[in-house]
């Protein structure tokens, strides 16, 4: 069956036909302990504002029946079902199976290898509760869902609202009836089910829960504490901030297997129980477990209680979700650091994105649901985050506070636009905003800013018109070996040019948007370029260290830095960072320019600079597992290893990164790999192993790595990543080009499964070596005919492929 993705003409016309007055949804789990089978009935009741008009409901699963009024329905071909002459008042009844619940969309079957255990989830962004049952499956149609699931007894079933009636079927099944929900989209629904181990606690009225699969019970004991903390935290911040406390006693969270990140349904987050470490979790682990739990409690308010009406404004969602967990997190939790962490790994990310072949506006129209899924990436997220601090600095706190407060009382329950929030904060704030919206969400691209200096003037330079927009310059001198900051002058700037007055003309480095105030590109003047990359390690704070950094990386993939410049640059800040959440993406941007941007004949050296630094850090008892794991990455001589096994111990997640760098240069480590997959208590250990198995220099195990990766997709969505990273590794070029090819012949069918299975294999498994401009070229013109969601990973992936090619030609 061909599907057909709704356009946005589509759902305006049918917003405006209908008002849909509830949904009853009937499911029957029953099939999915021992089989493929999902059944569901679903009725729907709504008015047509013009009786006799026609329309049609989503559906992508199997019809088995279907009416309208009590008349019979033509079956869908396309994942609609027509309706006719509607009357003024409706109901539709759809009877409807799904039976791929392997690697379909909205709904999911895993099974846990550790002990046969069946866990169900279901996941609907953008659009896909229509492959599970019949719906009306746009954002703005909100209405109550009343959800009664049949399930095997053994099995708890969360959904969105309160606590259910439960009811005995006999020996073998149980009823869930749930309390109907508050007006929700389509895709803010859930149902989860399986023999889940589960924590319950009360704390400030709220009745919370935890859930995962009974083999993970001990990780999940282990967090359930902090998790506990982060939630009672961020529901009284929020609550506070937006002037409405989060409206419903129970929240629950649901870890489960084969879930690619987290999602926000209303009252039951879901989350890939990647997110419960198997070891002892690092600072920037913990850190971004906060983050993430912080954000999807946002939508609770942002995306939730207030709709977005259409994708267009998905930026009201997820730039609000992304800029608010930042907030919660410095303000409400022990993460204090958690901008400087944003700074230091995910705008890194946006800077290049947003000045690649895939930049868009915040804001900008949307045809339909398939452009849509697209959309949900760097430009979105953390550049959203970003230009949503800078207006929070433009206006002021308090005035943005005031603002959201008004947005969430007129919104609560309905659908509103980007101009509904602009309009409440040009109130609260007393300024008119349209300029601002219109350069900061309605044109893409990066502000980039430097300096010149004539005698003791400095005036700060916008290549091009800059945005309106506050940010700072801090003057730093030298006190013994650190810089001190001396002076910091914070400006509005409107024009290209803006005169700065209160800087020192003696500084040594003058940091262009210290505090990180706004979302710009920066330059060094040139007369003091070479001692900013010396120095920039010496910078008192995290923040003021993370601004450099974001400096120097954009120079690297500008081509306006070598490798081996920014390489040594970054591993000095590594050496002398302080804020520990930091340390990590520091880290991993050090290794990352050391294996992907440097040459191959400077790759080498750089590689064991990053190496010598985490062997130093590795005697700091707080730093000592993150600079472990780091070794093990970059080790490059065989003492390394040697002596990375006698720290490891009883280390299970750190001897199987040790193997994973053997393997690399071509250890016999078979043996030992199959020895530690029987100690690992890990129920996902086999992945671990495959990781291993991957990065060795051989025909056949990349073969038979490939085949489970690419081809079958065996891997867990969220190990993707981890394993293809270990599969395309650098020096293997002989080995790895037939699978660079192979990635091509598979890009049309890449976007099966759905957005997040389509995002990650399109971007992971293009290769980062033995592949040339020739390639990428080819690689480009492909994706042309690619469904939105895989273009636009491929675009940006291969953009960042040949930005590093062109670091490799160029030595320092």
């Amino acid at each position: 069956m061909d599907i057909r993705s709704l356009t946005r003409t589509e759902a305006e016309c049918r917003a405006t036909l209908l008002t849909v007055e509830r949904y009853d949804v009937e499911v029957d789990l029953t099939g999915l302990s021992d089989g493929p089978e999902v059944r569901c009935v679903s009725t729907v009741t709504f008015s047509c504002h013009e009786p006799g008009a026609s329309t049609f409901v989503d559906c992508a699963a199997e019809v088995r029946s279907a009416t309208l009024n009590g008349d019979p329905l033509t079956p869908p071909g396309d994942g609609r079902i027509p309706l006719p002459a509607l009357a003024g008042h409706n109901v539709l009844r759809v009877e409807s199976v799904q039976a791929d619940t392997a690697t379909g969309e909205g709904v999911h079957r895993a099974t846990d290898p550790a002990d046969g255990e069946v866990y169900v989830w279901m996941s609907f962004e953008p659009d896909e509760a229509r492959y599970v049952w019949a719906c009306f499956d746009q954002p703005d149609l909100k209405a109550p869902h009343a959800f009664t699931v049949t399930a095997p007894s053994a099995w708890t079933v969360t959904s969105n609202a309160g606590d259910p009636h439960v009811e005995e079927l006999g020996p073998k099944a149980r009823r869930w009836t749930f309390p109907d929900t508050p007006p929700l989209s389509t895709y803010n629904t859930v149902i989860n089910a399986g023999p889940f181990h589960e924590i319950r606690r009360e704390t400030d009225g709220h009745d919370l829960g935890l859930y995962a699969r009974r083999s993970l019970a001990p990780v999940l004991d282990r967090d359930a504490d902090e998790i506990f903390t982060l939630t009672r935290q961020g529901l009284a911040f929020y609550g506070e901030a937006f002037a409405m406390p989060f409206p419903q006693r129970k929240y629950d969270q649901v870890f489960v297997p084969e879930f690619g990140g987290a999602m926000e349904n209303y009252g039951c987050v879901t989350w890939s129980d990647g997110f419960l470490r198997r070891a002892t979790p690092t600072p920037a682990e913990s850190e971004l477990l906060a983050k993430v739990l912080l954000h999807e409690m946002a939508h609770m308010w942002f995306g939730n209680i207030v709709t977005m009406r259409w994708w267009d404004d998905l930026w009201l969602n997820e730039a609000f979700a992304e800029f608010a967990c930042n907030w919660a997190a410095e303000r409400a939790t022990r993460y204090t650091d958690a901008w400087a962490s944003h700074l230091a790994d995910d705008k890194l990310k946006a800077y290049l994105s947003d000045q690649g072949p895939v930049s868009h506006p915040i804001h900008q129209p949307i045809h339909d649901v398939a452009q849509a899924a697209s959309i949900f990436d760097n430009i979105t997220y953390p550049k959203g985050a970003s230009v949503l601090q800078q207006l929070m600095t433009y206006v002021g706190e308090d005035n943005f506070r005031a603002g959201m407060a008004a947005y969430f009382a007129r919104h609560a329950w309905g659908s509103a636009t980007l101009q509904d929030l602009i309009d409440a904060l040009s109130k609260s704030g007393g300024r008119d905003l349209d300029t601002w919206r219109a350069a900061w969400l309605a044109t893409a691209g990066t502000d980039r800013f430097a300096l010149e200096r004539d005698g003791d003037a400095v005036t700060l330079v916008a290549a091009g018109t800059p945005r309106p927009q506050v940010l700072a310059v801090g003057a730093y001198g030298r006190k013994g070996e650190a810089l001190a900051r001396t002076a910091l002058v914070r400006v509005e700037v409107t024009q290209p040019r803006t005169p700065l007055t209160g800087l020192p003309s003696d500084a040594d480095i003058l940091l262009i948007n210290d505090e990180d105030l706004t979302f710009a590109t920066t330059r060094p003047d040139p007369a003091t370029r070479d001692a900013f990359f010396r120095t920039a390690a010496h910078l008192p704070t995290a923040i003021s260290r993370g601004v450099a950094t974001a400096t120097v990386w954009d120079m690297l993939t500008t081509g306006e830095a070598t490798a081996a410049e920014a390489g040594r640059c970054i591993t000095a800040v590594l050496a002398a960072e302080t804020a520990d959440a930091v340390i990590e993406p520091c880290l991993t941007l050090a290794a990352d320019i050391a294996e992907l941007w440097a040459p191959d004949s400077e790759r080498p050296g750089l590689t064991a600079a990053v190496a010598d630094t985490c062997r130093r850090l590795a005697a700091d008892s707080g730093r000592r597992r993150v600079a472990l794991r780091g070794l093990a990455r970059t080790a490059t001589h065989p003492d390394d290893l040697v002596w990375l096994r006698e720290q490891a111990g009883d280390d299970v997640d750190l001897r199987w990164r040790v193997l994973a760098r053997e393997a690399e240069f071509g250890g016999d480590v078979s043996s030992e790999a199959a020895h530690l997959l029987e100690r690992d208590p890990d129920p996902d250990a086999w992945v671990r192993a495959l990781t291993v198995r991957a990065a060795l220099p051989d025909p056949a195990a990349k073969a038979e790595v490939w085949q489970k990766l690419a081809v079958d997709r065996a891997v867990p969505v969220n190990s993707v990543r981890q394993v293809a990273a270990a599969f395309w590794r650098p020096a293997q070029d002989a080995l790895l080009t037939p699978y660079t090819q192979r990635y091509l012949e598979l890009i049309p069918h890449l976007h099966r499964g759905g957005m997040i299975p389509a995002m990650v294999f399109a971007s992971s498994l293009f290769s980062p070596h033995a592949v040339d401009s020739a390639y990428i070229e080819q690689a480009q013109r492909l994706s042309r005919e690619a469904t939105p969601v895989v273009r636009n990973n491929l675009l940006e992936r291969s953009d960042a492929v040949s930005r590093m090619l062109r670091s490799r030609t160029t030595k320092s």
